[in-house]
């Protein structure tokens, strides 16, 4: 389903925005609002001025997986390369969910890539304390894992910005050519000759007019993580939960039909909760203001209730529960999807598809939290997937590649995210390297040039029958 583009500028105009988010004329200049004061005079209303200008060669905007995966994968290949992240940490999912395994980083136990291994080099330095590898799983401590893709991208030799929020695409003759950024001193336009959206949220394409893909209606839910301690976690795992929900409802409303306790993170005294958080309820839309604000307040109500819960019906185990973090923002699992030249579907990922244009593969299952879970196949990701149908000058990775809303789930494992998120980088660094736009590029070098990176092409098709690859 391709999504409407008719909300956003008029939201921005709506609230006296529009001007300089969307890059009109009215930048730094003071104009009259419309409406007038009871006195009858109208209100002076400043228009904040774009304060200045940064330039790259490739700028990735998110720095979850797949924005660590572009980030090292175009600083590896020899280009000037800026990461901005809206959050004051690197990691996205991976940091904000207190615990909850990076997947598909090692399948079968084997390295994936150049750039997986250097993030996990950087954790493994801190110690045990740090990260545990299981499988194809990274359990890690978040706020060590904060700080070591910090030390990767230091030692690939990116450029970074925290803090700092694409707030609008800057597109000249049908290519974009920069975004603007708000920042603590104000706006900032970023020009770049490739630009990665790596927000999850497709936010760049949506910004730069891009057509995108969202299936309104039947998005997958979202989650707030909750951290708990004060819990013998042997004795916690034999009460069932579900029971214990059916009691409490009546009381707490807010709570989910049932959600369990995970230890293998590194922590020795503490154990977070990954649930269903809205699946019962309502279907959030991250990509809209109003709808994500009351997910975010709906979860953490929910995550009190939740606890309070537990300590009130789930017995003399759980009786001194307590619950001591939550997710610094909700996660979200599916919103918006750029529409590329390909759009992968589920049964790409039920058949294990192969294409000649492969960049990247993806492993796991198509898991659409905790609506459907199915088996399926590693499968080829294919350079038309992340290419804008129409736009150039811009690349996608990660959560908003081009695929349908089953296909999207199976691939959100942040091991594949940053897989995508390395292939983007490396062909954007053509693109930069031979000044053409990546429509332009030549596959078979790009494929070359992530052969030598390290990737193995040989995985699509595989049946993932007998492996241990959950999520």
């Amino acid at each position: 389903m391709t999504e409407k583009r008719s909300s956003r500028r008029e939201f921005l105009k709506n609230v006296g925005l529009g001007a300089v988010a969307v890059g009109g004329t009215a930048c730094g200049q003071k104009t009259e609002s419309p409406g007038e004061t009871s006195a009858g005079v109208a209100p002076i209303v400043h228009r904040s001025p774009v304060r200045e200008s940064w330039k790259t060669d490739v700028l990735v905007v998110g720095g979850g997986p797949a924005g660590i995966g572009a980030a090292i994968g175009a600083a590896r290949q020899g280009v000037d390369v800026l990461l901005i992240e809206n959050h004051g940490f690197f990691g996205g999912v991976g940091a904000w969910a207190l615990g909850m395994p990076i997947n598909q980083v090692r399948p079968k136990g084997k390295p994936r890539s150049k750039v997986h291994e250097l993030v996990i080099a950087k954790l493994e330095a801190y110690g045990p304390q740090a990260v545990v590898i299981k499988d194809h799983q990274m359990w890690c401590n978040v706020d060590y894992l904060k700080a070591a893709v910090a030390d990767a991208f230091d030692a690939a030799g990116v450029k970074y910005y925290l803090h700092t929020r694409a707030v609008d695409a800057v597109v000249e003759e049908n290519r974009i050519t920069g975004v603007v950024a708000g920042t603590k001193a104000g706006l900032v336009l970023i020009k770049a000759k490739v630009v990665i959206d790596c927000t999850g949220d497709a936010d760049v394409a949506d910004y730069a007019g891009a057509e995108t893909l969202k299936e309104v209606g039947k998005l997958s839910p979202m989650t707030l993580l909750l951290k708990v301690t004060n819990v013998d976690l042997a004795k916690a795992k034999k009460i069932k939960l579900r029971e214990v929900a059916d009691k409490a409802r009546a009381k707490y409303p807010l709570i989910p039909k049932s959600w369990s306790f995970e230890d293998n993170d590194p922590s020795s005294n503490s154990f977070y909760i990954n649930h269903s958080c809205t699946r019962d309820f309502e279907n959030f839309d991250g990509s809209d203001p109003a709808s994500f604000t009351k997910a975010e307040v709906f979860a953490r109500r929910q995550a009190v209730q939740m606890t309070e819960a537990m300590r009130e019906f789930g017995g003399p185990d759980l009786r001194s529960i307590e619950l001591i973090g939550t997710s610094p923002q909700i996660c979200v699992r599916e919103s918006r999807r750029v529409k590329g030249v390909y759009i992968l579907t589920e049964d790409d990922a039920l058949q294990g598809r192969t294409f000649e244009d492969a960049i990247a593969w993806r492993s796991g299952f198509l898991d659409i939290g905790y609506v459907k879970f199915s088996e399926m196949k590693i499968h080829d990701v294919p350079y038309r997937a992340i290419l804008p149908e129409k736009l150039d000058g811009l690349l996608a990775a990660g959560r908003c590649i081009s695929a349908t809303h089953d296909a999207a789930s199976a691939g959100k494992s942040m091991g594949n995210c940053m897989a995508t998120g390395h292939a983007a980088a490396v062909a954007g660094s053509i693109c930069v390297k031979k000044n053409i736009v990546p429509r332009e590029v030549d596959v078979k070098a790009l494929r070359e040039a992530l052969r030598a990176e390290g990737v193995d092409f040989t995985m699509g098709g595989r049946d993932q029958k007998g492996l241990v690859l959950i999520g």
